[in-house]
């Protein structure tokens, strides 16, 4: 069967292009939409996918809208070529552009070195386009500077996961799961507005006698669903887990039997948590010591069990954490810390309990566990590891010694091009770098002093306008390819139209450069032949999707990694939903305890910078905005700043008048939004337009590289005209 035929106008069963949730739509071509949301552009109606367990029909404003650049003027359809007399981007065919590409590529590495040139690769590409381009990095071009902006999205968790599980899955269970928890703990997610259709499972949680406790300093309409609700100071997430543990050691409610039997180190982590008492917790987070003991009876069993009746069994306890607790330098300490919380409480491992990793990106999962990572190989094989590159270079047939080693993280790839030990050109696929960057002014410089940028986009975004090269590549709805959702569930995205003329494929790209660069293995563009391949490169791996198939994903409504090949006469693997239940993916099956040290915030406020800055998501855009910006029907207000009452009057600030927020490294201007919702000694800022990110602090989690987006000292001022 062929998965890229376009088949008469008919529903056609497929996946959201945004975030980590790919509820199921449908797409009809030739129809007015629902509401007349996505219907005001002809063509393309999107349609509820009813019997699609994640989503259940649901979508949120931006799915139903998701058709919106279909037919949009601001479409790329030609690829751009910046002209050197003018310095301005014209129209060329697909040959010159290629040709120029790999023509000045070749230039470049003759004359500095393969690693002269890096790739910046995206978590909303699909599985096959994540696979892909790390074997074109590797092979085609030879360089081991590759990364990806999912290294901002989840790595903290990712780091702390691997470290404690032997394994990193954002959930280790379906997401259904959560509404048959006792007790959810949200550490630094708003579900409400980040993944609405998920919060229905909180509503449900509620509705059974459950409770849900969210940590978070703004008060966002998912604080707005909790029983109980704290609100500590940005970046002091670690020192409120510490002293969770500390009242749970000191109530006698760890649960030993569990601790002696499935892990191990937990003595360091009782000694870690013995310093951090409900006062001293107080002090550092701002939180109260009777909130935090209020949790720790949540915890410990004393309140009611779902379904309203007392019980004196341990109630079922699910943590999940999310970008406001990992978007630090300290955001693997921090993750560790809350799963030591849900592996004292004994959870890991048990029916609708333990801890889980709300991802982000669409395939922020999938785009990390095939190549696209500066150190891991497909199947989330560690390059550094000889047995994982013997593999892989057998499967793409390539002596293993021609793979290059392994490279620098997100950040310090980019920050290091145009410099001496750094890139000089750069690719980037499915990224808009300029706004989604930390120290983005800085990171900006980077790019315009390449000697060249290409980059493959929908539209012209702004990382796209600094560009010497810009190719025009197809949307969601326009190729097929599979994601892996917040769950580890493998889905398939199906295509349902035509791309424009003019327009071709991320895999047609790098195809078509790798045989211009002579590469000694061809690139295929079939999306269900690479998935094939891929599924060979990662058997064995942590991440094995050998036992998936393209007619097993639509035969099941997708399929939980890890999922192995069968032997040949045996039944296939039926997939894994529920990971722990018997071991953990450790040398011994027990999870690790780590004692996480709390050291704050990078940058602490200051008088020149006297309060907190924190960013975020708001309901109506996706990440940089670079598409969601540009359809009709999310069209909003831009950028604004959040401020609590007490700090306006002392500043002068009036709602809906402008304001200027500065940092170290700098200043964006936008209208004030006077809220009682936010800390009195913090402002938040959404990252979708310009200007957020130029504010956010590039100090690194040492582990996961990770920057610190979440947190950084702030100066809040009324401008005087």
């Amino acid at each position: 069967m062929s998965w890229n035929r376009i088949v008469p106008p008919a529903p056609t069963q497929t996946h959201c292009p945004y975030c980590s949730l790919q509820c199921g739509m449908t797409i009809t071509r030739g129809a007015a939409g629902p509401g007349g949301s996505t219907g005001r552009r002809p063509g393309l109606e999107i349609g509820a996918w009813v019997d699609f367990p994640v989503n259940e029909g649901a979508l949120c404003r931006k799915g139903w809208a998701a058709g919106g650049l279909r037919g949009s003027r601001e479409r790329l359809t030609t690829p751009l070529v910046r002209d050197p007399g003018t310095g301005e981007l014209r129209a060329a065919g697909w040959d010159e552009a290629l040709d120029l590409v790999a023509g000045r590529i070749r230039v470049l590495q003759e004359a500095h070195g393969k690693d002269v040139v890096a790739v910046f690769g995206g978590g909303g590409l699909t599985n096959e386009k994540a696979y892909q381009l790390g074997k074109f990095a590797r092979v085609a071009l030879g360089t081991s500077q590759i990364d990806y902006n999912g290294r901002w999205c989840m790595s903290s968790a990712a780091s702390a996961g691997n470290q404690v599980f032997g394994i990193d899955r954002g959930l280790p269970f379906p997401l259904a799961d959560v509404e048959h928890a006792d007790v959810v703990v949200l550490v630094g997610s708003n579900l409400a507005e980040t993944m609405p259709p998920a919060a229905r499972h909180l509503d449900r949680l509620r509705e059974r006698g459950g409770r849900v406790v969210v940590i978070d300093p703004r008060l966002t309409p998912t604080g707005e669903r909790a029983d109980l609700f704290l609100q500590p100071v940005p970046g002091t997430d670690l020192a409120l887990a510490l002293g969770v543990l500390h009242l749970l050691d000191a109530r006698g409610a760890v649960d030993e039997a569990y601790v002696a039997a499935r892990t191990t180190g937990f003595d360091d982590v009782r000694r870690a948590a013995a310093a951090w008492w409900p006062e001293r917790v107080e002090r550092t987070t701002g939180v109260a010591a009777d909130e935090l003991r209020a949790l720790v009876t949540l915890l410990a069993g004393a309140a009611a069990s779902a379904g309203g009746e007392r019980s004196d069994r341990r109630p079922r306890v699910m943590v999940l954490t999310a970008r406001g607790a990992e978007q630090h330098a300290q955001g693997t300490a921090t993750v560790l810390a809350w799963i030591d919380v849900a592996l004292a409480l004994g959870m890991p491992g048990k029916p609708y309990a333990g801890y889980g990793c709300l991802t982000g990106q669409g395939n922020g999962q999938g785009g990390r566990e095939h190549g696209q990572k500066a150190d891991q190989l497909p199947g989330y094989r560690m390059i550094d590891d000889p047995a994982a590159r013997a593999h892989v270079a057998g499967v793409w047939g390539v002596p293993p010694e021609s793979l290059p080693g392994k490279g620098r993280s997100a950040y310090e790839l980019l920050d290091s091009l145009g410099q001496h030990d750094g890139g000089k050109a750069l690719l980037v696929l499915g990224s808009n770098i300029v706004v989604s960057a930390p120290n983005a002014t800085r990171i900006t410089r980077r790019l315009e002093s390449l000697d060249l940028l290409v980059v493959c986009d929908l539209v012209l975004s702004e990382t796209a306008a600094l560009a010497d090269v810009v190719l025009p590549v197809t949307q969601w709805a326009e190729e097929t390819g599979t994601m892996t959702n917040l769950e580890g569930r493998v889905v398939l995205r199906r295509q349902a139209l035509s791309p424009p003329d003019g327009v071709r494929s991320d895999l047609d790209v790098l195809a078509g450069l790798a045989e211009r660069l002579d590469a000694p293995i061809a690139f295929s563009t079939d999306p269900e032949e690479i998935f094939a391949e891929l599924g060979r490169a990662s058997a064995g791996g942590r991440a094995d999707y050998s036992g998936i198939s393209y007619a097993r994903i639509a035969d099941e409504k997708g399929v939980f990694w890890p999922c192995p090949s069968a032997p040949e006469g045996q039944a296939q693997h039926p997939g894994t939903p529920r990971l722990f239940a018997d071991s953990f993916a450790t040398p011994d099956g027990r999870a690790r305890f780590v004692a996480p040290e709390y050291a704050g915030p990078a940058e602490q406020p200051d008088p020149s910078y006297p309060v907190h800055l924190t960013t975020g998501r708001v309901l109506a855009q996706y990440q940089s905005g670079a598409q969601t910006r540009r359809i009709r029907d999310l069209a909003d207000d831009g950028a604004f700043v959040e401020l609590h009452p007490l700090l306006a009057d002392r500043i002068g600030a009036t709602d809906g008048r402008p304001v200027v927020v500065r940092t170290r490294r700098g200043e964006m201007r936008a209208p004030a939004r006077v809220v009682t919702t936010i800390r009195p000694d913090t402002v938040f800022v959404p990252f979708h337009w310009v200007g957020a990110n130029r504010l956010t602090n590039d100090a690194l989690d040492p582990v996961s590289r990770m920057p610190e987006f979440k947190v950084c000292a702030a100066q809040v001022l009324v401008p005087a005209s």
